[in-house]
């Protein structure tokens, strides 16, 4: 139980006192009401004695009495009906609430801080956060004990209210005060009327109450006199009269009224008598006899509707929700359900209008000083000496009557000495509680001497009638009586001085079952229980005395049950192990009985207690109970706020609840909150708890609505809100933009460049303001969560911001408007009118803003109408997109408006010490869009542009540039990674007519029909690489788009031609374009802008071309130079024909280089067109010579094996060629910085080296043009191409695309999966810091042997007769040719090798003349070496025996090493 304010003693003690009954004269009344009290109520204050009083037992021993109180009533002839009684008790729980602004009581039960008292309701709720910081700030002791006043007043209440029985007196009146007025005209005149009115009163069958103790009942007479108006003289006179009458121990004279009326109020006089009168007591005789109560009796099948979670479903909802969700509980017909409000309106108005008259405004602190005197002298001389002599008799009597020797308290021990009978079981015994003894009877005159001995604290005497009136009442089986004995002996037993026995708890419990089971009457049972558990309260059995406790709860009596329950769960809470779960659950039956009751505070109060034990364990139902009736409490209290939150609670939880259930708590929860919103409708939005928003989720997106593809038409893909985020796509995007923007700024970024983002989310870096365009739409997308499982209907959905305009020209700033969603002037807001989320749905809302000025922008959150379809299903399978569309969800009219804010956290910031130790956040500043000025904006369209090309096809299509803004756009530039994919042509093309209508068939290339006899033989034309865009200083991944004029206005479109070409290798490719573009003005925020577009094209093989350089052992070409080389070009068809390939012609074989150009194709056949069937090959052999025009320009030399050349140094041939050599251009350019330091330390050394390579390097690159024959839909296509292969290195075989991916698809997959197979599975990982390779300090010996080219000249066959001359002498000619730069020692040694092997080989044959000769070439220099050779019999023999070392003049025998020559010359000798 919880603690009271009184020790167990008091509290017994002051429920059984000694009555006394006062009866006034009308003029007596009278004079006390002058103070607005009656006779009673002036008296009480002062009724506990303050000193010790002494009395004689009936061995005339003395007996100390200490803390005495007695109790004067008036007199109420009739007894308080029990319906009064119940709306009393309720009345007195209901007004005894937890005063506010105490210190909290807190618990520390195990791991719980329970909060109970005044806060409790705040500390326990769930939107409290802090209840537990809060608690121990206030104290941090472990133990702070609870009280419960209400029970306190309740439990006072209730044993003053209990009417008087037969079978006891504790409640019957010991003696009567008759008060009369000393301003009557004869005062002991009316005392004699009283004292018959008394008499008449007692010993009348007309008056069945109240009960007296004894017949002849002691007559104390008391003489008002008011000081202010009356004679004093006179008053004294009387006073003489009555003692001469009545005795000096009979009478007494009281004066009041000394305080004049009119006396000013600067005196503060104490009011003793609120505290008392405030309790409304029942035996106030105005209360009851001038206001009868109409009594209806209580059944107990009557109930009010409970909370909803534990009714029973019927009809498939649940009875609580037949009706409307929040009315007011009705009474069930019996005065314990009524509205406690009711009866607390009707207590506070009698109050009020009491209070507007202070009690004991006539009195002084002298009046009370008497008053007090009068009860002590009244008790001392009057009452306590009638008590003892009553005592003496009712002792004598007994003694008499039972014949025996001596006094009855000298037999005790004699009685309880003796056998004992074993007592029946209360099951054994009859029911006989309608047994009734005659007022006479031993029994009764024993229980009457027993009451009067406990009422003077006599408890050892009164223990011992209790036990004889017991034994004699079970012999009788007067059940009633005995019951009654049992429990006062019980009591007695426990108020002995000294403990001279242990409580009879048994005592107790026999007779708790007797009052309830066999005498019906649980007003009795009530009281048992009451002061058991405070007695085994007070002795710490804790758990017996929540037994009892529970016990007595009963369907009867809501508040008493609420009351126990209540007190249970304190006992569970306060042992010595606190059982918090008991507590809380007790708690909660408790609350449930409180609401049944009416008391709706104290039920709140309740299961605000049980919440700090439930909250936070996963009991999720329990909470949601707890939570739902503390929010429908709250709202039956007028207490919105506490309601929305606890209802908010229950929804922003993860909940198990039903569908239905579900679907109540939230129509509860938008009911309270329009009733909120009512009581402040000017107020600021209040935060909606649904449905979640994952605020990192939300995304920005900056652009506007692109129009769709219209029939050829593919509009640019740009970004948009339905793309996946790739991170390695957004990186390669930024990239292409700092490119560009490099390229325009000259090869520097600017410090204030900001990468564009059109769409911000939770992975892109919001570190900055994003930028937006005036007139261009924001569209913020946020995504919803339905926890729930029924549907929410979000209506008139909108985005809600704050705007500060601003213009970035001028240094003034313009007011900040907060919230100005109906500013349409400034921003233009876009509603949804309605947006269904599902059950437990995710769905993500795009909501659009339209700036019309510039400033700072930030959004800050949603706001929207919140309710529920009609009829609460779930729309399992039906689209929602249907019902936004056809507006066919029709809600049930409950939705209230709100707000939620969108809070997005930055990233954790993690690059500083500092920010490591701690946790710190960056700013995420994705919902602050600065507005900036206009710009221009556009929309590119792609015509007739292809998905599927075969590798090398060269397809032509248009590209389409629209200025869709108010202001001009320049400087269009398109970048990307591929630039080698297309082509816009280079600057001295013709533009071809732009008709996107041209017949599929026309040739994409500039041809020119060639005359016949040209065929095979090389025509010449030459280009400039900067022409085309490409060269050592640009970039040439930035390309400029040829506008005309180089402007394109608002409204206007431009289409230009644009030449592709498929990826050479195999597969599908996404191919980004970047698209830059400015505004002519220039902006102080945003200084350009782009457009994104992604191509995705599909390649097929097509060809795989090999070619491989090698020198020509020709002495010398045409002009009598040396240097000629052959060009071998293998062509293999790699093509399948799931394509529709028929069969490709190779039409022209081209070549482009700045030293070299083709001359003419060297072809065993004669045919003219070169056509390869699938998995054909072709091998085509060329002469290359070197080329006389300077090196700045490029030499194209086409060998056409067709009807028609096609100019190679024109578009859009020589573009993608160019684009190829970009790649080499950069290789080029980085080699050079990053060898810079190392040649400048070895400059000569290096450039030795260098020249030796260039011996071996030949810069010359094949174009390889072909046609495709396409069978597709029965028509026949003609597709076109071109491959390139770069020659670089002489005898190293080059290839039209990567090696291995070129052995893949020559080999065929089956092939490449068998050879796959071959290989190890794995291989081990090897990591290497890449380093860059150095220019190698020696050339390599395949590079020294390229330095000099020999070559013989000699007859092939040599007739000659050994017969006439045996030697025979052949003149030979040596050919040296210098393949450097420089000038060359050249050193030829004639002599044979001596072994064997070298005579095997070269014969037996000599040279004649010198052995060795030493020459210097000079650089490209031919020189011509006579030789003869002697042969001495007949046969072949080869002449490529002279060894030919070389080295560099400057040199001395660094580089020297043999020349080789590439093929064998032999000679064949015959004799003649």
């Amino acid at each position: 139980m919880a603690q009271c304010v009184q020790s167990v003693q008091e509290f017994i003690q002051d429920s059984f006192v000694p009555l006394v009954a006062a009866l006034r004269s009308e003029e007596a009344e009278r004079l006390t009401r002058k103070n607005n009290l009656s006779f009673a109520e002036l008296v009480k204050p002062f009724c506990r004695l303050t000193s010790e009083v002494h009395m004689r037992d009936p061995n005339n021993q003395l007996h100390i009495i200490k803390n005495l109180k007695i109790a004067v009533n008036n007199i109420i002839t009739h007894p308080p009906q029990p319906g009064a009684i119940r709306k009393l008790l309720n009345d007195v729980v209901s007004v005894s609430q937890p005063a506010e602004g105490l210190v909290a009581n807190v618990i520390t039960a195990g791991d719980y801080d329970l909060n109970i008292s005044d806060r409790s309701v705040k500390a326990s709720v769930p939107w409290y956060n802090n209840w537990k910081e809060t608690l121990m700030e206030l104290n941090t002791s472990t133990f702070y004990s609870a009280t419960t006043p209400w029970f306190e007043n309740y439990r006072e209440c209730f044993l003053q209210s209990m009417p008087a029985s037969d079978h006891e007196f504790l409640n019957h009146y010991v003696a009567c005060m008759l008060v009369v007025s000393s301003s009557e005209p004869e005062p002991v005149e009316q005392f004699l009327k009283l004292s018959q009115e008394q008499h008449r009163i007692q010993h009348s069958s007309e008056y069945l109450y109240p009960k007296w103790f004894i017949p002849n009942t002691l007559k104390y007479y008391v003489l008002l006199h008011d000081v202010s108006t009356g004679e004093e003289q006179r008053a004294d006179s009387i006073y003489e009269e009555m003692k001469q009458r009545y005795g000096t121990q009979g009478c007494y004279l009281l004066k009041i009224n000394s305080r004049v009326s009119n006396r000013g109020t600067d005196e503060q006089i104490p009011d003793p008598w609120s505290q008392y009168l405030q309790k409304n007591s029942i035996q106030n005789q105005d209360c009851y006899e001038d206001c009868p109560y109409t009594v209806i009796s209580n059944k107990s099948s009557d109930h009010l509707i409970s909370d909803g979670l534990d009714s029973e479903i019927k009809d498939g909802l649940p009875n609580n929700f037949k009706t409307h969700p929040l009315q007011l509980d009705h009474p069930s017909g019996s005065l314990d359900s009524t509205d406690y409000t009711k009866a607390a309106t009707s207590l506070q108005d009698s109050k009020k209008s009491n209070s507007g008259m202070p009690h004991g405004a006539c009195l002084t602190l002298t009046d009370h000083d008497r008053i007090r005197q009068f009860i002590q002298e009244f008790t001392f001389r009057g009452l306590l000496p009638h008590i003892e002599k009553t005592i003496r008799q009712l002792n004598d009597q007994l003694i008499s009557r039972k014949g025996l020797s001596r006094s009855l308290f000298s037999a005790t021990k004699k009685w309880f000495s003796g056998s004992k009978v074993p007592e029946k079981s209360i099951n054994e015994l009859k029911n006989t509680s309608g047994l009734l003894y005659p007022p006479e009877a031993p029994e009764l005159q024993i229980r009457k001497m027993a009451d009067l001995c406990f009422l003077v604290q006599h408890y050892e005497l009164a223990y011992s009638c209790y036990h004889t009136a017991k034994k004699d009442f079970l012999n009788d089986q007067a059940m009633l009586y005995a019951a009654g004995a049992l429990e006062m002996a019980a009591v007695s037993a426990f108020l002995q001085p000294g403990a001279p026995r242990p409580y009879p708890a048994h005592y107790m419990e026999t007779a708790i079952q007797t009052y309830r089971d066999i005498c019906k009457n649980m007003v009795l049972a009530e009281r048992c229980v009451l002061l058991s558990a405070e007695i085994l309260k007070s002795q710490s059995k804790y758990s017996e005395a929540a037994a009892l406790l529970i016990r007595l709860t009963s369907e009867d009596s809501d508040l008493r049950s609420a009351l126990l329950l209540e007190q249970a769960a304190h006992c569970f809470i306060n042992m010595k192990s606190p059982m918090v779960r008991k507590f809380a659950f007790h708690m909660i039956l408790a609350g449930h009985r409180f609401s049944k009751a009416g008391q709706k505070k104290h039920a709140l109060r309740c299961y605000c207690q049980a919440m700090q034990v439930y909250k936070g364990k996963g009991w999720s139902l329990a909470e949601d109970h707890i939570n739902f009736t503390i929010g429908r409490q709250s709202f039956t209290l007028r207490q919105l706020d506490n309601a929305v939150s606890a209802f908010r609670h229950i929804l922003i939880n993860d909940s198990k609840q039903s569908p239905a259930q579900q679907g109540a708590f939230l129509r509860e929860y938008l009911y309270v909150y329009k009733n909120v919103t009512q009581l402040s409708p000017d107020g600021p939005l209040p935060q909606l708890p649904l449905p979640y928003i994952n605020s990192s989720a939300t995304r920005v997106f900056f652009g506007h609505d692109r129009r769709p593809a219209e029939g050829e038409k593919q509009a640019a893909t740009h970004v948009s809100l339905d793309q996946e985020y790739d991170s390695e796509s957004s990186q390669q995007w930024k990239e292409l933009e700092e490119q560009v923007v490099s390229a325009v700024n000259k090869g520097v970024i600017p410090s204030n460049f900001q990468p564009t983002q059109f769409c911000l989310n939770h992975y892109s870096d919001n570190s900055k303001f994003p930028l937006a365009v005036i007139e261009e739409p924001i569209i913020v997308e946020v995504s919803f969560r339905n926890p729930l499982k029924v549907p929410l209907l979000l209506t008139d959905l909108s985005l809600l911001w704050k705007f500060q305009p601003k213009d970035f020209n001028t240094k003034h700033e313009g007011e900040t408007k907060e919230l100005g969603t109906c500013d349409g002037a400034m921003i233009g807001t876009e509603a949804i009118a309605e947006f269904l989320i599902n059950s437990e749905e995710t769905k993500v809302a795009r909501l659009k803003l339209f700036p019309h000025q510039t400033g700072e922008l930030h959004i800050l959150g949603v706001v929207y109408d919140l309710g529920t379809v009609q009829g609460a299903v779930t729309l399992d399978g039906i689209d929602p997109s249907v019902g936004l569309q056809t507006g066919k969800f029709v809600s049930n009219g409950l939705s209230v408006r709100g707000r939620q804010d969108l809070e997005i956290q930055g990233p954790r910031l993690n690059n500083t010490k500092e920010e490591k130790t701690s946790i710190k956040y960056g700013p995420d500043r994705r919902l602050d869009p600065i507005i900036t000025e206009e710009m221009p904006l556009l929309e590119v369209f792609f015509i007739n542009f292809p998905t599927g090309l075969l590798c090398g096809e060269i397809r032509k299509a248009y590209v389409e540039f629209v200025n869709v803004s108010k202001c001009p756009l320049t400087a269009l530039k398109v970048v990307s990674k591929h630039p080698e994919f297309f082509t816009f042509g280079g600057n001295t093309a013709a533009l071809t007519p732009l008709s996107p209508s041209a017949s599929e068939n026309c040739s994409a290339y500039k041809t020119v029909v060639t005359d016949p006899t040209s065929v095979r033989t090389a025509l010449l034309s030459s280009a400039s690489s900067v022409d085309f865009g490409v060269g050592p200083g640009g970039q040439p991944e930035v390309i400029n788009v040829p506008l005309p004029d180089a402007i394109l206005l608002p409204g206007a479109s431009v289409q230009l031609p644009m030449w592709l070409r498929g990826p050479d290798e195999e597969g599908v490719h996404e191919i980004n374009f970047l698209f830059y573009y400015e505004s002519i003005k220039r902006h102080s925020k945003m200084c350009h802008r782009v457009l994104r577009h992604t191509a995705v094209i599909c390649t097929s093989r097509s060809l795989h071309i090999r070619a491989t350089v090698c020198r020509s052992n020709a002495l010398e070409d045409e002009e009598g130079r040396g240097g000629n080389m052959l060009v071998f070009v293998d062509v293999e068809n790699i093509n399948t024909s799931e394509t529709g390939v028929k069969e490709f012609h190779i039409v022209q074989v081209s070549s482009n280089s700045k030293h070299w150009k083709l001359q003419k194709s060297v072809s065993i056949s004669e045919d003219k067109d070169t056509k390869l069937a699938s998995r054909e090959r072709a091998k085509l052999c060329f002469k290359a010579v070197r080329c006389k025009n300077s090196e700045e320009n490029y030499t194209f030399a086409d060998i056409v094996f067709g009807n028609e050349q096609i100019i190679s140094s024109a578009s859009p041939c020589a573009d993608f060629f160019f684009q190829s050599l970009s790649t080499e251009f950069k290789r080029t350019h980085v080699q050079s910085h990053t060898h810079a330091s190392q040649r400048a330390g070895k400059q000569s050394f290096d450039e030795t080296v260098r020249l030796i390579q260039r011996c071996s390097e030949v810069d010359l690159n094949i174009v390889v043009l072909w046609k495709a024959y396409v069978v597709e839909d029965s028509k026949q296509l003609i597709l076109e191409g071109q491959h390139h292969v770069a020659l670089n290195t002489i005898g190293k075989e080059a290839f039209s695309f990567p090696q291995k991916q070129g052995l893949k698809k020559i080999l065929g997959n089956s092939d490449w999966e068998d050879l796959e197979q071959e290989l190890p599975e794995m291989v081990l990982l090897k990591f290497f810091r890449p380093e860059n390779t150095p220019v190698p300090a020696r050339p390599t010996p395949e590079q020294l042997s390229n330095l000099i080219k020999t070559s013989f000249h000699y007859p092939e066959s040599f007739s000659h007769s050994f017969h006439q001359k045996s030697l025979c002498l052949v003149p030979v000619t040596l050919l040296l040719s210098n393949c450097s730069q420089a000038v060359v020692d050249v050193m030829i040694d004639l002599r044979h090798k001596t072994s064997p092997e070298a005579l095997e080989i070269h014969g037996s044959f000599t040279w004649l003349g010198q052995t060795q000769y030493k020459l210097q070439l000079k650089s490209q220099e031919v020189y011509s070496l006579q030789l003869k050779a002697c042969f001495v019999h007949t046969g072949v023999y080869n002449l490529g025996t002279p060894r030919v070392f070389a080295k560099l003049v400057d040199q001395v025998t660094l580089f020297e090493t043999s020349q080789q020559n590439s093929m064998p010359a032999l000679i064949i000798i015959n004799n003649i």
